[in-house]
């Protein structure tokens, strides 16, 4: 018997990996369950990658949820993000590796929940990403919860008398809130309810990841997806619930086309050479544009700041200069804030590393400078101060219960003194002179450049250097 030509018309595709690693015992199954639009999905994907040629550029980011497992199936670049941040994510790496095409997938739970902001910015920025959007109407991998796109007297694990719109609101329809927005090129809805829909959403996924390759910006494609396990039916029924139930709420179709008038994108500004940024940013300290070397005295310089007090002292200036100093002094340094929502009045502090080597950490929770401001602030940090270190105080002693043996503290009314040449505000100024005059880990110069480079106008420059004079003078009393 002759043997038999056949031609092969469905495979496995090339940008699927040859074996999916599973658990020893699970190695014969995939990580979704039996009817799942997730396994669908990933093959339109994939067919769509393979026709398009694109499997080397290509890069994936997945959240959490069962979109989460695409890195197992996918032989692309694959990035994982946070829950609901994958378009955020997407949109760094595709402004960072302009010539990749960058393919977003995420769930309801995910994208229409803690995602959406990132989803409703990245599209109305128009980014261009491309976007796959599985809406099964419930959280999968958690356990059946409650999602933003559950339909109204569904019952679930946490709306057990089924959702009421009047507590838990109307299930969040994303392609058509999306499809207001200006900077989208293409948005379409599609079903996985019988093959007539697959089939539909096999052009949609090559179109959306077309209009990236083009150029045109933001595509998405939502699939209203069947989720047989959770919905606890089989996966016939389930398909059946996609066409006969959700597609009411849920209608496919293109909401939103704009790809025939869209002109491509420009491509991107090539990113600076590293040699130019601090010409950029402003912070050269020569004519060449070139930053200092770090002289060989300071090689060893490890200063480890906290600066803190009330909003309006200063605080975050005078963590700023002496970070800034840093810098012309040709060393690695952080500057790191924090203070409350009061613009006024609220707590304030910042951690300054200023270092000879690399900077291992911008957070300082054992300062060997410590700059208090005010009295909270003092008996909150001074006990975190190291030995053979050094205090500032704002005060004329130290309280009792705040003197230590092991560390030099300077104690002035330093805003008072501010105030004899002219304002209290410039009393940071003169706590910063104090240190100057205790410590030699930074030069004069390049505080004063520091101070020329951060104060803007030539009045507040002079009382600045008068205000580190002054401080200057009360430690040499």
């Amino acid at each position: 018997m002759a043997s038999a030509e056949y031609t092969l018309i469905h495979g496995r595709s090339d940008s699927f990996y040859d074996n999916f690693d599973r658990k020893a015992d699970q190695q014969h199954t995939t990580h979704y369950c039996p009817g799942c639009g997730h396994g669908i999905t990933h093959k339109l994907i994939a067919e769509a990658i393979d026709e398009l040629g694109i499997q080397d550029r290509t890069i994936f980011v997945s959240p959490v949820g069962c979109s989460v497992f695409a890195y197992y199936y996918f032989d692309v670049g694959n990035v994982q993000a946070a829950h609901g941040r994958a378009s955020a994510v997407a949109t760094a790496v595709k402004r960072t590796r302009p010539e990749s095409i960058v393919l977003g997938y995420q769930g309801d739970g995910d994208l229409a929940a803690i995602g959406t902001a990132e989803i409703l910015h990245a599209a109305n920025r128009g980014e261009n990403i491309t976007v796959f959007f599985l809406n099964n109407a419930i959280y999968g991998m958690t356990g059946g919860q409650l999602a933003p796109t559950t339909l109204i007297g569904t019952k679930t694990t946490t709306s057990p008398r089924g959702r009421d719109p009047l507590n838990e609101g109307y299930p969040l329809r994303v392609a058509e809130l999306l499809s207001t927005l200006e900077g989208p090129a293409y948005i379409e809805r599609v079903a996985l309810g019988d093959n007539k829909g697959i089939m539909q959403a096999a052009k949609a996924v090559r179109k959306a990841i077309r209009n990236q390759m083009d150029g045109l910006g933001f595509s998405l494609v939502e699939i209203v997806s069947p989720c047989p396990t959770v919905w606890k039916m089989d996966p016939l029924d389930a398909q059946r619930y996609v066409r006969e139930e959700l597609v009411k709420v849920f209608p496919p179709g293109v909401y939103l086309d704009r790809t025939k008038t869209r002109a491509p994108r420009p491509a991107p500004v090539p990113a600076p050479e590293l040699s130019e940024i601090p010409r950029i940013l402003g912070i050269a300290t020569n004519g060449a544009g070139d930053h200092a070397a770090a002289e060989p005295s300071a090689q060893n310089a490890d200063l480890r700041v906290r600066v803190a007090g009330f909003g309006g002292q200063g605080v975050l200036l005078l963590g700023e200069i002496l970070a800034e100093a840093g810098l012309q002094a040709g060393l690695h340094v952080s500057w790191l804030p924090s203070y409350g929502p009061e613009m006024r009045s609220g707590t304030s502090n910042c951690h300054v590393r200023i270092t000879g080597g690399r900077v291992d950490s911008p957070i300082v929770t054992r300062p060997n400078v410590l700059f208090a401001l005010n009295e909270p602030s003092l008996r909150k940090f001074v006990a975190t101060v190291q030995p053979g270190g050094l205090v500032f105080y704002n005060g004329a002693t130290l309280p009792e219960d705040c003197v230590r043996g092991d560390v030099t503290a300077i104690a002035r009314p330093f805003f008072e003194e501010a105030d004899r040449i002219g304002t209290q505000r410039a009393g940071n100024m003169v706590m910063l002179g104090a240190f100057l005059e205790l410590s030699n880990s930074l030069q004069a110069r390049f505080v004063d450049a520091a101070l020329r480079r951060l104060v803007k106008t030539d009045k507040w420059l002079e009382i600045d250097r008068q205000a580190i004079e002054r401080g200057r003078e009360l430690t040499k009393a």
